[in-house]
């Protein structure tokens, strides 16, 4: 995993959508997976909790199921993804820590390495996805924020709650029937790639174009003791 700062960002685009208005949007540090969720790191999960496998699974044309062990695990819905999470020590990212990871530092581009991309650093519009991190990272080390899969967050979808977002660690909705899906993927072209857009879809719905990658909490250390808090509980992977 990799450390992302604290920090202050302006979150969304001031355009027609609902990834306006423009808005700052404050930050705690937090852990962020490098690299999307593999189809082998999620089969060690289902094989550990009896877990249904992916929808898809053993598919050769969406490089699902074991014979694909390093490419992004795909055909799982928000609560699978939730699931793994869990079970990994982790959670999903919620969206403010998404956008403000893929920027990986920038301010006010449209994808993760500044105003342009192409072809030779991002998976998109494509065959098929492609091995976790086979393109040049962002800012913060962070690989395939652009392309590949898109990612399942930790937050329900109003398409409003740019207007009313807090400040500080916005985390969504309490609930809605619909959850926020951020980034392009390899079926998705070049504008569907921009790190502010955003994508509502139904709790339940899976996708041989979505995956998701996981954030974690940084410990806090007791005054007492002087180790983490819940230091016991080592995420795997």
């Amino acid at each position: 995993m990799v450390l992302i700062p604290a920090g202050e960002f302006q979150m969304g685009k001031d355009d027609e959508g609902d990834h306006a208005p423009l808005h700052s949007v404050r930050l705690s540090a937090f852990y962020l997976d490098a690299r999307e969720v593999t189809n082998a790191e999620y089969l060690a999960f289902c094989q550990a909790t009896d877990h249904r496998l992916p929808m898809f699974w053993t598919l050769d044309k969406f490089q699902s199921g074991p014979s694909f062990p390093n490419h992004p695990v795909v055909g799982v819905g928000s609560a699978d993804a939730e699931a793994y999470a869990d079970w990994a020590g982790k959670r999903l990212p919620t969206e403010a820590e998404w956008e403000y990871a893929a920027r990986g530092g920038l301010q006010g581009q449209d994808f993760p390495g500044g105003a342009e991309l192409d072809s030779t650093l991002a998976n998109y519009s494509s065959q098929h996805a492609l091995p976790v991190g086979s393109y040049p990272p962002n800012g913060y080390g962070l690989y395939d924020m652009a392309g590949n899969v898109r990612e399942w967050v930790s937050d329900f979808y109003d398409p409003d709650y740019y207007r009313k977002s807090p400040v500080e660690n916005p985390r969504g909705p309490d609930k809605a029937a619909y959850r926020v899906v951020r980034g392009g993927g390899w079926f998705s072209g070049k504008y569907c790639q921009k790190i502010f857009l955003r994508v509502a879809l139904p709790v339940q719905w899976v996708d041989f174009n979505i995956g998701f990658r996981c954030a974690r909490d940084i410990a806090v250390r007791t005054e007492e003791s002087g180790t983490p808090e819940g230091s016991e509980s080592r995420p795997r992977g």
